[in-house]
């Protein structure tokens, strides 16, 4: 297919000559045969007066026996096509040998006890660990790996109960985001009857003395409406050996349907605080007394987003970007909250203020200084104390702790540098190795560097472009552009292990920081959304453009890839450049931009995209890029659309409906495949084996596509077929 490819491309010089020559003309390569997808012209959609088709609507039941039919059809066809690329099975062994290294989480101090995930390295999913303390030996406390004999159900959170005898912890099947929480004794190891159901997008949170569990619940919705709108949460109290029927109802909002609850105790028991969000980012911070009473709305003008910190008595430190687009830390008194009788502790700066955690008599407060991590320290009034020495430029998380503790851990991570733990001192600010991982990758062989560009209205974007040392600009790199750009969600350098095979195999890795993103706060992340999303569009495109002039590479060895909304990203620019791009691989993405709001979760996407029943114009705005709506007949580049069969929270029909459409507009021979994971959701808990076969299948899929010579010594050579 790759020589083919290359042919077709040449056609139009090579038949001139041949004319010229008078020789034969040259044969053209047919289009893909594909599996068939029935067009249902007689779905319409009507919005603001406007007929809309639907032809594809019955890919929206992803169980009927005509779906389930079309998706063994489609991963026959992509098996096959994959098949014949020799590269894959070298691709796959090598991603199999790099993946298989120790990883250590981060550790949390629960309970009077030390607690973290670890992996061996090729274990399907993460076991949980138990110590005295950081430096004891631990031991199993929780294997996931045991909870399924496929590897598919996950370990989703965990809460130890503040006297350590007992475990809360989650977990979800086949991916989905529905959660059930079981609790186990730690002394035994033994699981209690409880098993709380219907839980989505909760931590569990564990009462003093263990009388209970807090925990965010739905309602148990009807049979065959398991995926409906997630409705009508509450916060519920489940006392220990009850029916979960009987629990106690501890916080709702019944006039309100669509408003979460994230709840959580303060360290010194005295309140519980739900944070509470809607439709948008906007947030409320409620509290109350954690032995009982009402709820005080310290905070409840849904005006900005604010995130508990931690608390002092009866002030609590809060983050926001209230009058503060790059955030600052303020601090609230629970009898007095208005706005004016606030007291600032850390004020915004030129730089987006991240997070902050307060540990010890200190809060440390993580910074994205363009798109990368630095820690301040500050004592409790806000006095500047210094910085965090980290290893380089890249990523930090952590430094979780509590008013007692004199030290507290922290991660770091760049492109090139597996994740590595370190113990920082309160008292003397040093900072010194936990836990780092021996990886077999040499990271010194590349190098990570910063490059922005001007977007099509004149916006300067940045953009990580990681390679070797040694790659010539010489515009035959191969490069796989990642993007996101939505949600206020910043990507910062991170270490992968399919990216560092990608960069193993003689490939570029580009990063874009897009309009939309969360690298420089609010004001970055509104000039991404609504009616201004097309600048997310245009950034994506500017990043390729720039990677084309300035001599990286050339639009036929340039691949794009996203994930959920950067699904809709390479989804929306494929269809907008196709002459731009080699190849593309829109993964779990949101396709439909007319119907997304009325599938699972979608309604709380609507403050970053709007909804076609919004106004006229955010419906002509969605219906201008909505992939699903813009196939048009015409040649596209070689694309593999991914997703999973049962995704509960970016729902199949998106990507199903997407790849029907982009099959039949393809006027071009480069294939359009549907790679379509059974037992699989979202992405979040899939196995180990399913993400080196996933990552295998999308690597061969890019060397064939931009007609890849895997580096000198990656692995055997191989002859094409």
């Amino acid at each position: 297919m790759r020589v083919l490819w290359v042919c077709v491309a040449m056609a139009g010089c090579t038949g001139a000559q041949k004319a010229e020559e008078g020789g034969p003309e040259p044969a053209v390569e047919a289009k893909v045969a594909y599996p068939e997808a029935r067009r249902d012209d007689a779905a319409v959609d009507t919005y603001f007066g406007v007929d809309v088709p639907d032809p594809y609507r019955w890919l929206e039941d992803p169980d009927s026996d005509e779906t389930r039919a079309w998706i063994a059809a489609e991963n026959a066809l992509t098996a096959s096509w994959l098949a014949d690329v020799p590269e894959r099975d070298a691709i796959r062994d090598r991603l199999r040998a790099l993946w298989n290294y120790e990883r250590y989480w981060l550790p949390r101090r629960m309970g009077g006890q030390v607690l973290y995930e670890h992996n061996d390295g090729l274990q399907d999913q993460n076991v949980l660990m138990i110590a005295p303390d950081a430096a004891s030996d631990a031991r199993v406390l929780l294997d996931a790996n045991t909870l399924s004999a496929d590897g598919t159900v996950p370990l989703t959170s965990w809460a130890l109960s503040p006297d350590g005898k007992h475990l809360v912890y989650g977990s979800s099947d086949g991916g989905s985001d529905w959660n059930t929480l079981h609790v186990r004794d730690v002394a035994t190891g033994e699981d209690l009857p409880d098993a709380l159901t219907w839980v989505k997008f909760s931590e569990p949170g564990v009462e003093q003395g263990q009388r209970g569990v807090l925990l965010r619940a739905t309602p148990k919705p009807a049979a065959g409406a398991e995926d409906a709108a997630l409705e009508h949460q509450k916060v519920f109290y489940h006392r220990l050996g009850t029916d979960q029927a009987d629990d106690e109802v501890v916080l709702e909002a019944p006039e309100q349907p669509r408003f979460g609850f994230d709840l959580e105790v303060t360290d010194d028991g005295r309140w519980l605080v739900a944070t509470v969000g809607g439709v948008g980012r906007a947030l409320r911070v409620w509290v109350r007394p954690a032995e009982g009473g009402d709820w005080r709305k310290v905070l409840d003008a849904f005006d900005a987003m604010y995130r508990f910190v931690d608390n002092d008595g009866d002030a609590l430190w809060v983050w926001t970007d209230r009058d503060a687009p790059k955030g600052r830390l303020v601090r609230i008194d629970v009898a007095h909250p208005a706005p004016d009788r606030w007291t600032e502790v850390i004020p915004e700066g030129d730089d987006l203020l991240d997070s902050v955690h307060r540990v010890g008599d200190r809060l440390l407060a993580t910074y994205l200084v363009d798109a990368h991590s630095a820690v301040r320290v500050f004592d409790l009034q806000g006095a500047a104390l210094g910085e965090v020495a980290l290893p380089g430029l890249g990523t930090v998380e952590g430094f979780d702790g509590e008013a007692g503790d004199t030290d507290t851990f922290f991660s770091f991570t760049s492109f090139t540098t597996p994740t590595e733990l370190f113990r920082y001192d309160l008292a003397t600010g040093e900072v010194s190795p936990y836990r780092a991982p021996e990886v077999d990758f040499d990271g010194s062989r590349y190098v990570t560097e910063q490059v922005w560009y001007r977007s099509a209205d004149g916006t300067d974007v940045p953009m990580f472009v990681v390679r070797r040392r040694d790659a010539p600009q010489d515009g035959e790199q191969p490069t796989l552009l990642y993007g996101y750009g939505g949600f206020n969600i910043p990507l910062t350098p991170t270490f992968s292990v399919p990216n560092a095979v990608w960069l193993e195999m003689g490939g570029v890795y580009v990063s874009a920081n897009l309009r939309g993103g969360g690298e420089f706060g609010r004001e970055w992340h509104e000039a991404g959304t609504q009616l201004q999303k097309q600048h997310v569009f245009d950034d994506f495109i500017a990043a390729a453009e720039h990677l084309v002039a300035s001599g990286w590479t050339r639009p036929e060895r340039l691949a794009i890839h996203g994930r959920s909304n950067g699904g809709l990203l390479v989804g929306a620019t494929l269809l907008q450049r196709p002459d731009l791009f080699g190849a593309a691989l829109p993964a779990v993405g949101v396709m439909d931009m007319l119907k997304y709001h009325t599938w699972t979760i979608g309604w709380g996407w609507a403050a970053d995209y709007g909804t076609s029943a919004q106004s006229p114009e955010m419906f002509a705005a969605l219906r201008a890029y909505s992939p699903v709506h813009n196939a048009a007949p015409g040649v596209y580049p070689p694309t593999m659309v991914l997703t999973g069969d049962h995704d509960d929270r970016v729902v199949p029909a998106h990507s199903f409906k997407f790849a029907a459409a982009l099959q039949a507009a393809q006027q071009g021979s480069a294939p359009v495949l549907a790679r379509i994971d059974t037992r699989a959701g979202h992405g979040a808990g899939k196995s180990v084996g399913m993400q080196i076969e996933e990552r295998a299948d999308m690597w061969a899929f890019l060397v064939s596509a931009l007609d890849m010579q895997l580096a000198p010594g990656f692995a055997p050579e191989t002859e094409a077929p």
